[in-house]
């Protein structure tokens, strides 16, 4: 295939797992980083990471974003739930129950694809800026979306015919998504104090808990965001929850130096968005989400938002622990941008 890029983003990776890689940084979960991961399971006890989807209630935390609707399926113009199946004689047998429902791929506990944020960035080296994602898959051609200037008001249905024929989340979700993931315990360390964590910060919990990240480990940052949330009972304070718990500072260029030369695989938070969010303002031309584009655009790691980790966060501290086994394939739902995540952890 013909090289898409004539130029990449400077510190990015594209190019180094292929011209046409679509998996990024999952590229380093190698069977081997597997077995290590599996020799970390020492109980036999599994974790369920995933909030119920239903959280967190509404629509505050994104106003584009909606809780899902579960609805009946129609069987002979009927409801098809509690449907008399089958009968013998005058009586009925069986009965069935059968549903759908409407999901915004990204309301809940969920992953990002790496379609799901790109850049404006001049990859043919033309003096002028192209729609492009990672790897320099192209907006318009590889991520598609609706027609020009189509206006629907606030609801997505009438927006058709949109899909990521690159970078959809049915790449992740073929690798399996399993390997090491590695706690780090920032609530421990700032309660529910809203603290922008740049690098120095992150280095100071590390050595305080003996936290050793290594080459495509599958990193957990357990803020106390989605505990908090939870006590909210499906309504959200969004001034309380903006100002509480930590959050990584996009801002902060060493903190996405370290991000990069760490070799993580994933980036996981139980927060609404890893980063602070908006992001401190920055100088000249900037991101808005400044660590979803070194994530997501420059290096391909996926990014891992409103996990909820203070069960396993727990256990892990009480048990002098940072370790574990991590299963976590989203949907394998082919052009997707985003994707519910029902994550397993096995310590």
């Amino acid at each position: 295939m013909t090289q898409r890029w004539k130029q990449r983003p400077e510190g990015s990776n594209w190019g180094d797992f292929g011209e046409d890689d679509q998996i990024g940084r999952l590229n380093l979960l190698t069977p081997e980083r597997v077995l290590a991961a599996i020799s970390e399971v020492k109980e036999g006890r599994s974790f369920c990471l995933s909030l119920p989807l239903d959280y967190p209630g509404g629509n505050k935390l994104n106003p584009r974003r909606y809780p899902p609707r579960r609805f009946s399926t129609v069987r002979d113009g009927r409801a098809n739930y509690n449907y008399p199946l089958s009968r013998q004689g005058s009586a009925f047998t069986d009965v069935i129950s059968d549903d759908a429902v409407l999901i915004h791929t990204q309301y809940s506990t969920q992953w990002d694809s790496l379609a799901h944020v790109g850049a404006q960035f001049d990859a043919d080296e033309d003096g002028v800026a192209e729609t492009v994602y990672y790897n320099g898959w192209r907006g318009g051609e590889h991520v598609i979306g609706p027609e020009p200037g189509k206006d629907c008001g606030d609801h997505c249905s009438q927006f058709e015919g949109v899909e990521a024929s690159r970078l959809g989340i049915e790449n992740m979700a073929a690798t399996a998504v399993q390997g090491r993931g590695v706690m780090v315990d920032l609530h421990a360390h700032f309660g529910n104090e809203r603290v922008l964590v740049g690098y120095e910060d992150l280095q100071r919990v590390l050595d305080a808990d003996a936290v050793e990240v290594e080459q495509g480990d599958m990193l957990c940052l357990h803020t106390g965001y989605t505990r908090l949330l939870k006590s909210m009972n499906h309504s959200p304070d969004l001034e309380r929850l903006n100002a509480s718990c930590a959050a990584l500072d996009g801002r902060d260029s060493r903190l996405l130096r370290w991000i990069d030369e760490s070799g993580i695989s994933v980036l996981i938070a139980d927060n609404y968005a890893v980063e602070a969010s908006p992001a401190r303002p920055g100088e000249g031309l900037y991101a808005s989400l400044p660590l979803h584009e070194q994530c997501l655009f420059k290096l391909g790691i996926h990014l891992g938002e409103l996990w909820d980790l203070t069960e396993l966060a727990n256990f892990l501290r009480s048990h002098n622990r940072s370790r574990f086994l991590l299963t976590a394939p989203p949907l394998r739902l082919p052009g997707a941008v985003g994707s519910p995540v029902t994550p397993v952890a096995t310590v």
